[in-house]
């Protein structure tokens, strides 16, 4: 089976060629690599320009849509490969990577995607701490990750990583990303829409924590900062989550998820009873949480409403 490896970059050149020098020692040889840059992304051009590897057959994308999803739709439309690997330009996948999601998809044709653990850097620390639970959508919506902390034997799941996940293309057929997600980088919670939707389709969506890669998350140049909280942002979070789910849930599910988001919520998308618990630890900026992810599950919901 050919293997395609398919990259949306940003600004991030140093982090892009760690990536590729990573695909250089695949112990299966990588057949094609598309590699998607932005027209305005004069750095990452350049370096490309200067970046000949003697065994890596690197194909560029032009795309003048800022984005993740716009940036993978286009890098889709070019895939030549069996099977289409996406990973992110500030990560380094392991040597065996692509040998190990090739042995997946030869093992079970029922099998339509495939995702393994990306292994967090931190400056010089490394985040090794383990979740038995993994990509799992609970009954009432509510989305366990732990991608990045996974451990134990291969198994389903229901949702993958983007900066690691594999697809076989004929899973995907004509199949895009959604391009309701919000957000002009990051997109969060894109991947989500994309694996959920195959597994509606009935192919499963194996994840094994030794399918791995090493990320190094990079800065980012869009509201999206990662930790620091923009209200833009957040909304966008809420309202590609709101919206993910609402468009996968059972009409009952759907009722049941929204009581759920509204009196409870998460972390990152945060409920009355969320609100409550990080009062005392973050005072005013709960409330703020609080406000915008009410914003984003109403924006979330009248997106649905229209589709």
């Amino acid at each position: 089976m050919k293997n395609t490896v398919l990259i949306p970059t940003y600004r991030r050149p140093q982090d892009l060629s760690r990536c590729l020098l990573a695909l250089q020692v695949q112990t299966k040889p990588v057949d094609q690599v598309i590699v998607v840059v932005r027209d305005t992304d004069a750095a990452t051009w350049q370096f490309l320009s200067q970046f000949h590897p003697h065994n890596l057959p690197i194909h560029t994308v032009k795309v003048t849509l800022p984005g993740v999803v716009a940036a993978l739709n286009a890098g889709l439309a070019a895939v030549e490969g069996d099977i289409v690997s996406i990973t992110d330009d500030d990560a380094a996948p392991h040597p065996d990577w692509l040998e190990r999601l090739t042995a997946y998809f030869l093992s079970d044709s029922c099998i339509g995607a495939v995702g393994g653990r990306d292994w967090v850097h931190q400056g010089n620390k490394l985040e090794d701490d383990s979740r038995p639970i993994v990509g799992k959508l609970q009954w009432f919506g509510r989305v366990i990750g732990n991608h990045h902390l996974g451990v134990g034997e291969p198994r389903e799941v229901d949702v993958l990583k983007g900066v690691n996940m594999s697809f076989r293309q004929a899973a995907i057929g004509r199949s895009r990303f959604d391009q309701r997600m919000r957000g002009t980088g990051a997109q969060v919670h894109f991947e989500m829409a994309f694996t959920l939707a195959l597994k509606r389709a009935g192919w499963k969506i194996i994840y094994d924590p030794q399918v791995a890669v090493d990320h190094y998350p990079a800065q980012r140049f869009d509201e999206d900062q990662r930790h620091n909280f923009n209200e833009i942002a957040f909304i966008n979070l809420v309202h590609n989550e709101t919206l993910v789910l609402l468009d996968h849930l059972s009409p009952l599910r759907r009722v049941i998820f929204l009581f759920w988001a509204i009196l409870v919520g998460t972390r990152d998308s945060l409920g009355l009873v969320q609100w409550l618990r990080l009062l005392p630890s973050q005072g005013q900026l709960a409330g703020k949480k609080w406000l915008v992810s009410l914003r984003g599950r109403w924006q979330g919901w009248q997106t649905h409403r229209q589709f």
